[in-house]
């Protein structure tokens, strides 16, 4: 359950010293905690930490859906909600420092909290700092529904639909004849709708569980086939209510590069006239290389014909890979860097991962065993349950931490938390990107709700 405060406070508290200069915090972590992201340190207790912020700890718990309000671990990122933030005064600061750090004018600043604008502030003195503009983007989920739909499932569909934009329906599999293998929607698509939000329909060339490069060709170059594709995808949009088309073609052939770009010109040119909006998703690209398992997509070539595109920038970390970050900051960096020089800011949504992976010793590719997926939430859990603190990597932004099993196995987790999704956000707004896309919902991660509510207005199509 998300629970905000609606108060806003415009007095100082005196903040305790444990929490000032001396704390053991960096700067970063400060910085984090300005923004009502705060990093549990050792001998904190939630009911301590809710005192410091003045917010109940019950208020704290709901909002990050803690199991057990008495059991929180040393590194574990808390989203404090309150409305605003506030700023621990350190040394050497002055209220006008303060102020130009926050973007607000050293009157405002000194009025919502009652002080004098040429008063000597006091370290460890607590300021409040009002909230800032929201910015406007796009939010894309994706949902992948399994028969029989779990109940779970429709709830998260339920509670998230207030904060999407498209809800995307994964996946329709084309067949080598033109034909369509529907997923299991159940009443999701009439939920979402009745939310205010778009419906879309993903179109892959998934076959046997993997994507196929064959596949695709198959629908690229036989007309027969393709002609009766695209039909039958109007027919299906018409009867479901879908109002996007989505392609998620991967793996293709770099053969295959205008071929695809022909495919999806056809495509626009049918979908168009029935009222459909057309996208597509796309790798991590940082140049427009043609060889190799992305060489088969053009970004500058999509970006002009679809609608709008989703950056799939997540994946550096799988299920074989070496224990690291699923979507370090720089690498991520640089795929938006790319894709802005090739494709128009509004029609490019950030794509984040909703997940993490629990690697267990000998990690792949040696042992063959792969990775184990987990919630951000479920991440958390573990730390707390096997006593183990979670570390932060300052460069991938991405919390991590290791432990040993009752086996004797030794495992290293690496996943998402509100620091990380904040470093996303941030990066988000810095390039005016349309919004953000996430693979995917049921997996759960309320901090970055929390903070996308804080942060941001969704847009309603």
């Amino acid at each position: 359950m998300e629970m905000r405060s609606s108060r806003v406070i415009h007095v100082i508290f005196i903040y305790p010293k444990k929490y000032s200069e001396e704390d053991g915090h960096t700067e970063e972590e400060r910085r984090m905690m300005d923004v009502q992201i705060h990093v549990v340190q050792r001998g904190q207790s939630l009911y301590g930490i809710g005192q410091a912020y003045g917010v109940p700890y019950e208020t704290i718990a709901a909002a990050n859906e803690l199991m057990d309000p008495s059991r929180i671990t040393v590194g574990q990122a808390l989203v404090i909600p309150i409305v605003g933030s506030y700023h621990w005064v350190q040394p050497g600061e002055s209220l006008y420092l303060i102020s130009r750090r926050y973007g607000i004018s050293v009157n405002e600043l000194a009025r919502v909290n009652g002080i004098s604008v040429s008063g000597i502030l006091p370290v460890g003195l607590r300021l409040y700092i009002p909230p800032s503009p929201k910015t406007e983007i796009d939010v894309f989920a994706y949902v992948e529904p399994r028969s029989p739909v779990s109940e779970a499932l429709v709830q998260e569909v339920r509670l998230r639909s207030p904060q999407l934009t498209y809800l995307a329906m994964f996946s329709y599999e084309p067949q080598r004849d033109g034909s369509l293998k529907e997923p299991p929607i159940g009443d999701i698509p009439a939920i979402a709708g009745a939310a205010g939000v778009v419906n879309a329909m993903v179109v892959s060339n998934l076959e046997n569980f993997a994507f196929s490069a064959e596949l695709a060709n198959v629908l690229f170059v036989n007309q027969t086939v393709q002609n009766r594709l695209f039909e039958n995808i109007v027919q299906v949009a018409r009867r479901v209510g879908y109002r996007d088309i989505h392609f998620d073609f991967e793996f293709l052939r770099p053969a295959d590069r205008e071929l695809y770009n022909d495919f999806l010109r056809k495509a626009r040119a049918r979908f168009k006239p029935a009222g459909l909006t057309i996208s597509a998703a796309l790798p991590p690209k940082t140049s427009d290389s043609a060889t190799g398992i992305y060489g088969g997509i053009d970004y500058k070539a999509l970006g002009e014909i679809c609608d709008f595109v989703t950056l799939m920038t997540y994946e550096w970390g799988y299920s074989y890979s070496e224990p690291q970050a699923v979507s370090p900051l720089p690498q991520v960096r640089r795929v938006v860097e790319y894709a802005v020089s090739q494709i128009p800011r509004d029609k490019i949504f950030l794509g984040q991962n909703l997940y993490g992976y629990n690697w267990s010793y000998p990690y792949p590719p040696v042992s063959g065993v792969p990775a184990q997926a987990v919630s951000p939430q479920q991440a958390v859990n573990l730390a707390i349950n096997t006593n183990t603190a979670i570390q932060y990597d300052y460069t991938a932004q991405a919390p991590h931490f290791t432990y040993t099993d009752e086996n004797d196995v030794r495992h290293e987790v690496w996943f998402e938390d509100a620091r990380s999704i904040q470093a996303k956000f941030n990066l988000l707004k810095q390039f005016n990107l349309r919004g953000i896309m996430y693979w995917k919902l049921g997996l759960s991660f309320p901090q970055n709700w929390l903070l996308m509510q804080d942060m941001f207005i969704v847009r309603k199509r």
